[in-house]
């Protein structure tokens, strides 16, 4: 997060008790906007520009359509994803590079494991080693490089900010979010990375809900809903929240971020000044609670202690 208002406190979101006594503390800052797009509720600095790493996903899934590629259901919801690196993510990925003429070494996001730690252990046993069709964003590298073959724009420059596609996916990120783009860098999966407001994003993913049926962001949103699974894994939070309350879309990013969309255009994003990803799920919950929206589907985030649970992460606003 780059440095916030000297005006304006950052406030603690979320605490960690163990044995009753508060060890952690992880402040950060949170949008809540009203369904008609006004801001309804603001914690901490939500008019300073974030990385919002890969909570931009849904845009950069647009900018592809926008471009002319011919995405839907669950290979447009893998287009956007965080994916776990399970065995049917892996299996689409590979369909889909084969459906657009193209390999896995065309793909420029780094070799990694699956991002599923029980995934993860099932692929070392079996003798797997690190490879780019596991990392969580090749489904979006395998779109970005089918979009760029279509318009016969350069294949190895794909994930440069100047490439037509990239410059593209700009300017879907400064549409929906209602905003220039404060600043371009690079993400961990290599792809440009374009930072906006906490206030931007959650306006993002508004539009998005909102947007007309059969518009690119539109079909970008049904896609995540639909098949949330491909979103992210069957053991994640986003995969839970989108699967238990209709109509939400849902999507975390590193480094503590998180925005959320409800079907009336009622929207939240976060991120923990820390980029501690263990607060996401009862920040979350705490979040939706005050939208009115009651689940149990994130569940409770517990503290160990020789193998029993001793505490647990609690949000704290």
């Amino acid at each position: 997060m780059s440095s916030p208002s000297a005006s304006v406190p950052v406030p603690v979101l979320a605490e960690v008790v163990r044995s009753g006594f508060v060890e952690s503390r992880h402040r950060g800052s949170l949008v809540i906007l009203a369904a008609d797009g006004s801001v309804e509720r603001a914690l901490g600095d939500v008019t300073t520009p974030v990385f919002p790493r890969s909570s931009n996903k849904p845009m950069q899934a647009a900018g592809v359509l926008r471009a002319g590629l011919d995405l839907s259901d669950e290979r447009l919801a893998i287009a956007a994803a965080s994916h776990s690196g399970e065995l049917f993510h892996r299996d689409l990925v590979r369909r889909l590079l084969a459906e657009h003429g193209l390999d896995a070494g065309q793909l420029q996001c780094p070799p990694d494991l699956p991002l599923d730690p029980v995934e993860q252990e099932t692929y070392l046993a079996s003798g797997a080693v690190r490879d780019r069709i596991a990392m969580n964003c090749s489904g979006k590298h395998t779109a970005m490089l089918a979009a760029a073959a279509l318009r016969g724009w350069p294949l190895p420059s794909y994930l440069d900010p100047d490439h037509p596609l990239q410059k593209l996916i700009h300017r879907v990120v400064e549409e929906m979010s209602g905003e220039r783009v404060a600043a371009v860098g690079t993400d961990g999966c290599g792809a440009p990375l374009l930072a906006i407001t906490l206030t931007g994003l959650a306006r993002a993913y508004r539009s998005f809900v909102l947007a007309d049926p059969g518009s690119p962001e539109r079909r970008v949103a049904d896609a995540m809903r639909a098949y949330p699974e491909y979103v992210a894994g069957t053991r994640r939070p986003d995969t839970f929240l989108m699967r238990a309350v209709p109509g939400v879309l849902s999507k975390m990013g590193a480094e503590g971020v998180q925005a959320v969309a409800l079907p009336d255009g009622r929207a939240l994003a976060f991120k923990v000044e820390d980029g501690a990803g263990r607060v996401l799920g009862p920040v979350l919950g705490r979040a939706l609670d005050l939208m009115g929206v009651r689940s149990d589907a994130l569940g409770r985030s517990v503290v160990l202690g020789g193998g029993r649970e001793v505490g647990e992460i609690r949000a704290v606003f």
